[in-house]
């Protein structure tokens, strides 16, 4: 793939000051017209060290308003980012819609440098290279406008560079020791390239390989491809497909499972056994938490459930002899105006905790398929596409070494309406219920089909629903605490093992 760029394409000043001025404009204009859409565009620069990537990233800006792009430079990832999967601190900066996020190098480092340099496995690149497909084809499906660059050198014009770069008082300091180990691995970086874009080459994210000898030529090839996929990409969001509405499905299919119709309601505690088995197991859990913290592993405690189904009891019994700066519980709502700019996943990437620390999610991204499905927030096509979406999510987490704990707590309508009831009635609790609650419990139908097609679209092995049968609220809570305990347990054999 490599070896079949023509490096000595080049391009005479007269040409390239023509063509270039003509390009600056026509960027600096679909700056705006992204702005009016609000439309996110995602440019990725990769390339070889000294291929100029700095040098075209700077006359770029020069041309636009700063006050609608950001760069990201991208260097070896910190102690404290590598306590989160390697994607998590690039969700972290992605353009809001309407602007323009460069990223000089990117999450393509993890393919490429740090694997040269054996910081990444050849077991961990294949999962990596998966992730980052899945990763780019939401972002794109989601609306934004991808243009990913590899510049390439030759080995002679690298080794050059290189040196001009060191004999340079002002350009010294740019070349870093691997730099060099790249000149010096050059076949082998090459392979691992090569590799790289043949298998995150895609229908979502193509990329555009760039013939960097003659750095005017790389500019022109950048520039030109970039306003054509912001304007195909613009295209794309004049043409307004005939929307996917099917019938709102009221009943499951004879060929879809029942999860909640499997539950015992029944099951339950008595004042006393639930106070012994809430204590031992609340020990139990805060001996754990000092070891999930040595080793480092990440856990995740995400909550479900009717409404008044007991969820803030639960997580209260569950932090209760818990060290309070091991943990967070992060409770969400409908998103906020400045996360509604954004990927509907990434309000939850930065909540997820570090590694050795427990994230308790008081409702989740598991919204997208339940309350905005139902309520029409989410177009059918959007929360369909969600399954996979959420599945990929999970997927990253858990590969990257976190314990995931998904509870839905059930009650039955009858229990429910005692506690709206029960709600009603009481001062001290009569703002937890909410018109909204009434309105929700009418589409009790909608919602008992949403929640069982969730629980088995996305149950996977390493990150399975626990549907806890929660008329009884002792039996909920230890259940609830029991399970977080075994699968913090499963984690840690599992590891000893490895």
């Amino acid at each position: 793939m490599l070896d079949t760029l023509d490096l000595s394409l080049s391009l005479d000043k007269e040409t390239y000051r023509a063509q270039i001025e003509d390009l600056m404009r026509q960027l600096r204009d679909l700056q705006e017209a992204c702005w009016q859409e609000k439309a996110p565009v995602i440019i990725v620069l990769e390339g070889w060290a000294a291929a100029g990537k700095g040098t075209l990233l700077k006359k770029i800006i020069n041309y636009m308003d700063p006050r609608g792009f950001a760069v990201n430079p991208t260097f070896q990832a910190t102690e404290q980012e590598r306590l989160y999967p390697f994607l998590w601190r690039f969700w972290e900066k992605l353009p809001p819609r309407g602007s323009l996020g460069f990223f000089y190098h990117s999450w393509y480092t993890n393919c490429l440098e740090e694997r040269l340099l054996k910081r990444v496995t050849p077991a961990q690149a294949p999962l990596q290279m998966r992730d980052i497909n899945a990763f780019e084809r939401q972002l794109v499906e989601d609306g934004a406008a991808l243009a990913k660059f590899w510049i390439h050198l030759s080995r002679k014009e690298l080794k050059k560079r290189l040196k001009e770069y060191e004999a340079d008082d002002l350009e010294s300091w740019r070349v870093r020791p691997e730099d060099w180990q790249q000149e010096k691995h050059y076949n082998e970086y090459c392979a691992l390239t090569e590799e790289m874009l043949t298998y995150t080459s895609t229908g979502h994210g193509p990329w555009t390989l760039v013939e960097g000898d003659c750095e005017r030529w790389a500019r022109v090839k950048v520039l030109s491809q970039l306003v054509a996929v912001i304007v195909q990409a613009l295209d794309r969001r004049k043409i307004t497909p005939a929307p996917v509405v099917s019938q709102p499905q009221t009943v499951l299919l004879p060929t879809e499972p029942n999860f909640l119709d499997a539950v015992d309601l029944s099951l339950s505690l008595s004042k006393e056994d639930y106070r012994q088995q809430l204590r031992e197991e609340q020990i139990a859990l805060r001996r754990l938490q000092a070891e999930i913290f040595q080793h480092k592993i990440p856990v995740i405690a995400l909550f479900e459930g009717w409404d008044a189904a007991g969820k803030g009891g639960a997580i209260k019994r569950l932090t209760d002899t818990l060290d309070p700066r091991s943990y967070r519980v992060n409770a969400f709502a409908a998103p906020t105006p400045e996360e509604a700019r954004y990927h509907y996943l990434w309000r939850f990437w930065r909540k997820i905790p570090e590694g050795g620390r427990i994230g308790i999610f008081d409702r989740s991204w598991y919204g997208r398929v339940m309350v905005e499905r139902i309520e029409g927030f989410a177009s059918e096509l959007e929360w369909r596409r969600a399954y996979q979406e959420i599945n990929e999510f999970e997927a990253q987490l858990t590969t990257s070494g976190y314990v995931v704990v998904k509870f839905f707590l059930h009650i039955s309508p009858e229990e429910q309406l005692r506690r709206f009831e029960g709600r009603a009635q009481d001062s001290f609790k009569q703002y937890k219920l909410t018109d909204e609650d009434w309105r929700n419990r009418e589409k009790s139908p909608l919602y008992a089909v949403a929640i069982n097609q969730m629980i088995a679209r996305t149950s996977a092995p390493a990150a399975p629903w626990n549907v806890i049968p929660a008329n009884d609220k002792y039996y909920a809570r230890v259940a609830v605490i029991q399970a977080v305990v075994k699968a913090i347990q499963v984690e840690l054999r599992r590891r000893s093992h490895s």
